[in-house]
């Protein structure tokens, strides 16, 4: 819950002048989790009388909603000091335009993720986040100054907290699936520029080398050159070269693989321990789920059918 009464506070704080950042969304592609189900489809609705900026699986977001969400965001701009007739702040406010209407689309998507889900937000848990942000506020009186000088309603901060809340609620429903046990390796590597002095030192190793010695001696990778190229233990997941991953689950305990290739060049990998059920350390299991939280995330745009009706 604070870190919704932090969002708030600093959405207000954001309305009057002090930055004008908007939360950027997924928008990408990428199948779905398998431990998640996909939101249900919402059924197109008839094209209603009120204009709209956009529609999401047929539910619309209005105009009007959109426009009111530029106007307070173009006016946190202007009173930060933007100047918005050049060119620069013509292409910046093109460019937020862009934002809120994504920022609004995912919104959408997140609530109907929601109710596929059954995850609501009571109008007692908005009531006492509002009381928190009064709190935080120092008096009602500030409270109520500091909302009219951002240019939103009393609504308007139910509303977004209403949102932040739901969307909090859900990815932590996501985040879930992340288990806290794994099966892990415990492994070393060294990475050199060339497969031809990785063959080398692969011979090397071998014919008797020290690895660990060979590693500090020869290896790129500075973040673990000192300790003999050790990764420490780890979970599936969480290395930035999968290749080194894959290639460490693939071995036994004391085996040495095969020169492997990856994005940053040629490694030689040694498993040295397994665990096939290991506690995943929280900065491991954090990593983990904002990975599942982003495909997640992605899935819901890219299985969406999203009409965008404004520029």
């Amino acid at each position: 819950m604070k870190r919704i009464y932090r969002i708030a506070v600093a959405l207000l704080i954001l309305m009057v002048g002090v930055s004008a950042c908007i939360p950027a969304p997924a928008g990408q592609s990428a199948p779905p989790p398998a431990s998640q189900s996909t939101p249900p489809t919402v059924p197109p609705s008839p094209t209603p009388d009120r204009p709209l900026a956009a529609r999401v699986n047929g539910q619309p977001i209005y105009l009007v909603d959109y426009e009111r969400q530029v106007a307070q965001y173009q006016d946190a701009l202007l009173a930060a000091g933007e100047d918005l007739s050049t060119p620069e702040g013509q292409q910046k406010l093109l460019q937020m335009r862009r934002q809120i209407l994504d920022w609004m689309i995912e919104q959408v998507l997140i609530e109907q993720a929601a109710a596929g889900m059954g995850i609501t937000v009571s109008e007692e848990e908005v009531n006492a986040a509002i009381a928190q942000i009064v709190q935080d506020a120092g008096s009602e009186e500030a409270f109520r100054e500091r909302l009219e000088r951002s240019g939103m309603t009393l609504q308007d901060l139910r509303t977004q907290l209403r949102a932040e809340l739901l969307r909090t609620r859900v990815l932590e429903q996501v985040q879930k699936t992340v288990p806290e046990r794994a099966e892990q390796v415990h492994a070393r590597h060294i990475l050199v520029d060339t497969r031809e002095r990785a063959e080398y030192l692969l011979g090397q190793i071998q014919a008797g080398a020290d690895f660990a010695q060979l590693a500090r001696q020869f290896s790129q990778d500075e973040s673990t050159r000192d300790t003999g190229g050790d990764l420490g233990w780890f979970p599936r997941g969480v290395l930035l070269a999968p290749e080194v991953e894959e290639a460490a689950f693939n071995l036994q305990a004391g085996q040495i693989s095969p020169v492997v290739q990856s994005a940053f060049g040629y490694h030689i990998v040694q498993t040295l321990e397994r665990k096939q059920d290991e506690p995943i350390r929280p900065e491991h299991r954090q990593l983990l789920q904002d990975q599942i939280v982003q495909r997640w995330m992605e899935s819901l745009w890219s299985q969406a059918t999203i009409e965008r009706l404004v520029q």
